[in-house]
């Protein structure tokens, strides 16, 4: 698949839409241009019926993304005008995987810090090597950190870590992810591609209007209460009920094979 930057890579593996952030020389940090690059990549895979997961990973073995590139933070975030227009990409760029219809997993190899560590938060399940290590160096940068951000921060460990992570603004180990909720999974590092192939395989094999419903329900109970949409819920629970696969499921339980979903 074409990519809008050569310093981000995407391809699809069968079932399975690849993200590559590629800017080894500087541990994958991440550049505008593959800010900008992270909205068309993900409309292209969510635009393919035979993507049922996407994947988020660096190149180069070292890292995942250490960070935004701040060697270009004096051109490009210089000045108020320009940091606002630098933070709509970052923004924009988080949320589009955040909302990413297909289920994301985030494949951590290495350094996960900073706006490296935003993106993996705005996937859906996050697996790491061991030895792989993770922070958000804001207070060392005088910079701050945006609402949604942090919520999602949060939302998966805590308002107590959460400040841990934000005020010592040090690097945690993947035991430390681990035990915080952070991470889902921890694997040596020879085993952590396979190991996230096997889950794709597993998300991939089941009914797709699930798995997205799913997702959807889980991302609506963790807003506010008085924005929490209960007739949107149903609506999606109803199209499942009513689907083709529903009745493929029900079919093949009683013929005790395998199911074959089409995701409608």
């Amino acid at each position: 698949m074409p990519s809008p930057t050569p310093r981000m890579i995407a391809k699809k593996d069968n079932a399975i839409g690849w993200m590559i952030f590629n800017n080894p020389e500087r541990l994958n940090a991440v550049s505008l241009d593959m800010w900008q690059a992270v909205p068309k990549i993900v409309a292209e895979f969510e635009a393919d019926p035979e993507i049922k997961v996407i994947v988020l990973t660096g190149a180069g073995g070292k890292a995942f993304v250490a960070g935004a590139d701040i060697s270009q933070f004096e051109a490009q975030r210089g000045d108020p005008a320009s940091v606002i227009a630098y933070e709509d990409a970052t923004t924009v760029a988080f949320e589009t995987i955040a909302r990413a219809e297909r289920p994301t997993i985030a494949m951590i190899d290495g350094y996960c810090i900073g706006g490296g560590l935003g993106i993996a938060l705005s996937c859906d399940l996050r697996f790491a090597a061991e030895g792989s290590t993770f922070g958000i160096p804001a207070a060392k940068l005088g910079l701050a950190y945006a609402a949604s951000g942090t919520r999602r921060l949060v939302d998966i460990v805590g308002p107590a870590y959460a400040k841990e992570i934000f005020f010592t603004a040090r690097r945690f180990t993947h035991d430390e992810a681990l035990a915080m909720g952070l991470i889902n999974r921890v694997f040596p590092r020879e085993a952590l591609e396979a190991q996230t192939r096997d889950t794709c395989a597993i998300i991939g094999d089941n009914a797709p209007l699930t798995v997205m419903t799913a997702k959807k329900i889980v991302d609506e109970t963790r807003k506010a209460p008085g924005n929490f949409n209960a007739a949107y819920c149903d609506t999606l629970i109803a199209r499942c009920f009513g689907s083709e696969d529903y009745a493929e499921g029900r079919t093949a339980f009683m013929e005790k094979r395998k199911p074959v979903f089409k995701g409608r």
